[in-house]
C-alpha cells in the first residue's frame, strides 16, 4: 500500500507539472511579458501626453503633478551644454519663470517614441520673435517612474 501511495503521489505531481506546463507555455509567458511592456509603454505615453498638455497650457502647478520629487531637467541653454536643474521645486520654479517670459510659446509634438519607461519626443517650439514667427526643432528624452517624469533632457538642432 505504501508503494502504491508513493507511486500515486509521483504520478499526481508529474501530471500537475504537465498540466501547468500546458496551461502556461513559454509562448504565453512571453506574451504576458509583452503585455507588461505594452502596459508600461501605455502608462509612459499617458504621462508624457499629460505633461505636454500641462506644459502647453503654461501651467506650472499642473506640471508639478507629473514630476517626481527628485526630477531632473536639463535645459538647452546656455550653450554649449545647457544647465541641469534638480528637484521638483526648482524645476517648477524654472518653468514658472520661463512661462512668464515666453507667454506665446508653444511646443508641437512631431513624434513620440516610447520604449518601456523612456520616451523620446521630437518637437517644434514656436513663438513670435522680433515681431515675426520663429521656430526651433528639438528632442526631449524623458524617463518616467511610477507615472511621473523623473527626467526630461532637452536637445535642439542648430
Amino acid at each position: 500500500m505504501l508503494v502504491r501511495s508513493a507511486t500515486h503521489h509521483v504520478l499526481v505531481v508529474t501530471c500537475a507539472v504537465f498540466l501547468l506546463g500546458s496551461l502556461c507555455s513559454p509562448r504565453e509567458v512571453l506574451m504576458g511579458s509583452e503585455q507588461n511592456v505594452q502596459s508600461q509603454e501605455q502608462a509612459t505615453r499617458k504621462t508624457i501626453d499629460s505633461f505636454n498638455e500641462a506644459f502647453n497650457r503654461h501651467d506650472a502647478d499642473g506640471l508639478a503633478n507629473f514630476l517626481t520629487e527628485d526630477t531632473v531637467f536639463e535645459d538647452t541653454s546656455p550653450a554649449p551644454d545647457g544647465r541641469r536643474i534638480e528637484g521638483k521645486a526648482a524645476v517648477v520654479e524654472f518653468w514658472r519663470g520661463w512661462f512668464a517670459r515666453n507667454a506665446d510659446a508653444r511646443f508641437e509634438t512631431e513624434d513620440v517614441i516610447v520604449s518601456g519607461s523612456r520616451a523620446t519626443v521630437l518637437w517644434v517650439y514656436r513663438k513670435i520673435r522680433n515681431g515675426q514667427p520663429w521656430h526651433l526643432r528639438g528632442v526631449d528624452v524623458f524617463t518616467v517612474r511610477d507615472g511621473k517624469v523623473a527626467a526630461k533632457l532637452a536637445y535642439v538642432k542648430g
